[in-house]
């Protein structure tokens, strides 16, 4: 069997996010379009999976998931955490047992822009269904400050990916937080996203990673401390 491309084997999304970025990059489409167009391919997926993990928008089994997103607890500090893109809340109630199992508190609480997802997350998740919220971070007013937040990069366009981090620091994450960028797939030898958070003027308080089942690749993850 032919090896997977790399571009998609590092983000299965790679097509649809660079189409829609060249869309709105063009002027065919505005912001409100390109989060429509990518919620129109990631919910409905989501919502058909038939795994906790699969809902969140992992493939694979269990042992995936937890290979793929446990390290998240190595950067993890007591207190407030905020999954954004939360999806079915499943990182939520993993990184509860994760951090417990370090002897790290962690009280949880999600964000998603899908109101179906967030939805599921509560369905799935009733002790913490007012944890749980609707809104892109990107201009969500958050009830109060975390001690950490996660986020991705892709969940924005392209040019929005520096704002989002702006905007997550100044009004999201709580004095003496951090926010960490994650998990990401990339290539080995190459540290591209660390790269561009110093170029965009942020300093890399610290990163970690963990072998890909792909060998080209790693699991990684990077944080930036107010």
């Amino acid at each position: 069997m032919a090896e997977r491309p790399i571009e998609l084997a590092k983000d299965g999304a790679a097509h649809l996010l660079a189409a829609c970025d060249a869309a709105l990059e063009s002027g065919e489409i505005d912001e409100a379009e390109w989060h429509r167009r990518i919620a129109a391919v990631i919910t409905p997926a989501y919502l058909a999976a038939d795994t906790p993990w699969g809902q969140s928008g992992k493939t694979g089994d269990a042992a995936r998931w937890e290979l793929g997103r446990s390290l998240l607890a190595f950067a993890m500090r007591p207190g407030a955490f905020l999954d954004v893109g939360c999806a079915s809340g499943y990182l939520m109630e993993c990184m509860v047992r994760w951090c417990g199992a370090a002897g790290i508190a962690c009280e949880p609480y999600g964000l998603d822009i899908a109101p179906e997802l967030a939805g599921l997350a509560r369905r799935r998740l009733p002790q913490w269904r007012d944890r749980i919220f609707t809104g892109n971070a990107i201009d969500w007013q958050p009830p109060h400050r975390f001690d950490v937040v996660r986020t991705g990069l892709d969940y924005v366009p392209g040019r929005r990916r520096r704002d989002l981090i702006e905007r997550v620091l100044s009004d999201v994450v709580a004095d003496g937080g951090r926010l960490i960028i994650g998990v990401f797939n990339e290539e080995r030898g190459d540290r591209a996203t660390e790269r561009q958070l110093t170029a965009w003027g942020f300093r890399v308080a610290g990163a970690y990673e963990r072998l890909h089942v792909d060998p080209r690749l790693a699991y990684r993850i990077a944080w930036i401390d107010r």
